[in-house]
């Protein structure tokens, strides 16, 4: 122990460290540290190692290392704690860290990216054990950081940052979810009639257009599949067709979530097929089908507690094949029980209705995940917020100056604090 804690001080040096900082982080129990360059507005950031119980009602069995990037700024700053809802595969939007100049604790969910178990014990996949490991993050590191805590999450995330809330609602003292929808079905029927609605009547035309003429030229388009697929060595074990008519279905979805396209630039009859397959791939990520996407822990949880969304086949029918029945299911972890529970989903919109205070929720209007967003009642001390015409990157700066004043005074007078000033 005495070798390793003089090597992470001398890296911290390196690095132009406070040393105070990391022999207070060696001590921490579970913890193994690796001092890393921070990024800006950070003093300084590392690179943990946390180890978790697998099952966290057996607290002495299997064991698994949970990342965890801490940038630091201040032990009497703030912390906002990011729960990752996948791995950490790149920068998080970090706009609640440097809004608050606060600490940031950067959590990776269990079972993605490097905090995969040995032992893929599937139905240790759910959301209280994933609340759990981050009520253990809390206890641990609220022995350096004592100020105020706010959790937070993107997406998928900002479900991950709710469910925490839920099972542990005295952790923090604010949440800050980001376009995290509250689905109540296994495939929601509400971002079915969302597509109904979403743009004007003409732009939805246009898009059911395009993927039904896709479709019809569905032969030429494979042709180019296939040499895409060559070149960016992607395998299609459920086969180039069904990938393809995967991809068409989607097209609206991911049309609208995460592109603000232009509606008179969707191709139409008169292009080309490369044209309609160059539309579709920038639109779409292929490789959400491949071979790749197979055995998806985050499928897992969509079919089993979180939902998800199906695929509108009205008016295509004819040019589809009919493969697996187009539901991302097929995606799901081989080889263990899907079994959708709508309890828990229900268990957490209940709580949000009665129980959810001091919690801001951010959306896009356009964001088909809107449509399966948290309905606010009156009964608790929480805000809604929702951007028009945003879509699936829809954050606090995203908003105009009139709506973000209203985010940082409903902030202040939760945290107890003025944004942009510091504490004395």
């Amino acid at each position: 122990m005495k070798k390793i804690s003089l090597i992470l001080l001398l890296i911290s040096i390196a690095f132009g460290q406070d040393s105070a900082l990391v022999k207070q982080l060696i001590l921490l129990p579970g913890v193994a540290v690796k001092s890393i360059r921070p990024d800006s507005g950070f003093k300084q950031a590392f690179d943990i190692d946390f180890t978790q119980p697998l099952d966290h009602h057996t607290p002495h069995g299997l064991q698994f290392k949970q990342r965890i990037i801490l940038s630091h700024v201040d032990v009497r700053r703030p912390v906002v704690l990011i729960t990752e809802g996948y791995g950490l595969y790149s920068n998080y939007p970090r706009e609640l860290s440097l809004l608050l100049n606060a600490n940031e604790i950067r959590v990776e969910h269990r079972f993605f990216g490097r905090s995969r178990p040995d032992s893929m014990i599937w139905s240790d996949l759910n959301i209280e054990q994933a609340a759990a490991d981050h009520h253990r993050i809390v206890e641990v590191f609220k022995k350096i950081y004592s100020a105020q805590w706010i959790n937070t999450g993107w997406s998928k995330g900002g479900q991950t940052a709710i469910f925490h809330r839920r099972f542990y609602p005295r952790d923090v003292d604010v949440t800050v979810a980001y376009d995290a929808p509250l689905n109540l079905e296994r495939e929601e029927s509400r971002i079915d009639r969302f597509f109904t609605k979403v743009g004007s009547e003409t732009c939805r035309r246009k898009i059911k257009q395009f993927q039904r003429i896709v479709l019809q030229r569905k032969t030429d388009v494979l042709s180019l599949f296939k040499n895409y697929a060559a070149q960016k060595h992607l395998s299609f074990s459920i086969g180039l067709e069904a990938a393809l008519e995967y991809a068409v279905l989607e097209y609206p979805f991911s049309f609208w979530q995460y592109h603000k396209i232009n509606c008179d630039s969707i191709p139409d009859e008169n292009a080309t097929v490369r044209q309609l397959f160059a539309h579709l791939k920038k639109v779409v990520a292929l490789s959400s089908y491949s071979d790749r996407a197979l055995n998806s822990a985050a499928m897992y949880q969509f079919f089993t507690q979180l939902g998800y969304y199906g695929y509108v086949t009205e008016g295509l029918d004819k040019w589809l094949s009919g493969a697996y029945g187009y539901s991302n299911a097929l995606f799901a972890p081989k080889g263990t029980e899907i079994r959708y529970d709508p309890r828990p989903m229900q268990d957490m919109n209940n709580w949000l209705q009665s129980g959810g205070n001091r919690i801001l929720f951010i959306y896009g209007a356009n964001d088909p995940w809107s449509a399966s967003s948290v309905k606010l009642t009156g009964r608790t001390d929480a805000l809604k917020m929702t951007l028009k015409n945003g879509n699936h990157f829809t954050f606090i700066h995203s908003f105009a100056e009139k709506e973000r004043r209203k985010i940082y005074r409903t902030l202040e007078r939760w945290l107890g604090f003025t944004i942009g000033k510091e504490e004395n």
